[in-house]
Order: structure tokens, then sequence, then C-alpha cells
């Protein structure tokens, strides 16, 4: 079977492309694999620009995603996504590990056209403080094209398709994740979950 993971060479054209090229820190470029490391399972596998792998979701092989998982390579819990029990909208909220209580952020996915091509928006749950949507995903996720701004509109991670190595094509289940510098790969991959819970796609 081909190798899904990006060549060092190609993660640093990509990142280069994405920086123009300058003195700036490189963005970090991972290729998501929508596959489950569990045999028959669904999830996903991220790998880093020498093939390693740096993340699994791998947890919800009963078809159930009302709660999924986002583990490290090793298998330490890192985010856990649940949606949002009683909510006449659809929203998520991601936690730290696997605590329960206490969430970090709240999605909610956007079906209105008001919001102009606005797939979903993620905001900090923080007590006391103004709703403020602090991350607005725009794009396709069943495409593979999308990215997350910010509230002053600088896009801090994409989602792209992957390009077809020596005449093989990827398909959809097989796709690049670039993530800014100080953007937190580790929810940029939440972010990922997020949107296949919201929107899925096709085998």
């Amino acid at each position: 079977m081909a190798k899904v993971h990006p060549s060092a060479a190609a993660a640093a054209a990509a990142a280069a492309a994405c920086t123009g090229g300058g003195g700036v820190r490189p963005a970090a470029v991972l290729t998501v694999w929508r596959r489950s490391l569990l045999f028959n399972g669904n999830g996903f596998a991220v790998f880093d620009a020498k093939g390693n792998l740096v993340f699994r979701v791998d947890n919800y092989a009963s078809g159930s995603k009302a709660e999924v998982l986002l583990m490290d390579a090793a298998g330490k819990p890192l985010l856990t996504i649940r949606r949002k029990k009683l909510s006449l909208k659809d929203q998520w909220l991601i936690y730290e590990g696997e605590e329960a209580a206490n969430p970090r952020f709240a999605a909610k996915r956007h079906v209105s056209l008001l919001h102009h091509g606005a797939l979903a928006h993620v905001t900090p749950c923080v007590s006391g403080a103004k709703p403020c949507h602090a991350y607005e995903i725009q794009g396709s996720y069943l495409q593979r094209c999308c990215a997350v701004v910010d509230d002053k509109r600088r896009q801090l991670m994409e989602i792209k398709r992957k390009e077809p190595a020596k005449g093989i094509t990827f398909g959809l289940d097989v796709f690049r994740l670039i993530v800014q510098p100080g953007f937190d790969t580790s929810f940029a991959m939440a972010i990922v979950m997020l949107l296949e819970q919201m929107f899925g796609s096709p085998s």
C-alpha cells in the first residue's frame, strides 16, 4: 500500500507555500488518514512529515459519535469532544483529556445562508465572559477544502486535499492538515473531528 504521509521535501514545500518562503517559522503539515488503527473501526490516524504517528482517533467503532476522544501516538487522552445534550441546535463541547466538566470550547454548526459560507463557530468557554466567535470555520469539509480564521480574520489552519503521488489518487479519506505557527496542532485536529461529526463524509 502507498504511504499516506508526506515526504519531508513535500511538507517543506507546502509549508513554504503557506508562509511565503520567508524566514518565518514554517507551518506544521500533517497527513490525516480517515481510518482507525483498530481493525474494522472508525476514526483517524495522523502522521507528521517523517511518517511518525502523532495523533489517533479510534474510539467509536460502535458507530456512536456522541463522544470522541483524541489521543497521542501512545494512546494518552488529549481532548474529548461531546455532543451537547438537550440542545435545540447542533452544538458540541471540547474538554481537556477525558474530563466531563469545565469544557474548554463550545462549537456550533451553522446551516443558515446568513453566515456567508461559515460552517461553524468555535468559542472559548470562559465563565463570565461575553460570547464571542473566536474561531470561524469556512469552506467545505466534504470537499476537504476549508480553513479556520480567528476574530481578526487571520488564517490559523487549513484542510486541503492531498495531491496524487506516482499515479495514486488518495480520494477524500487522506488529506492534509496545515497548522500555522502558534496554533495548537491537537486543537486543530479536534476541529477536524468536529467537522467529521457535523458534516460527515462518504467512505
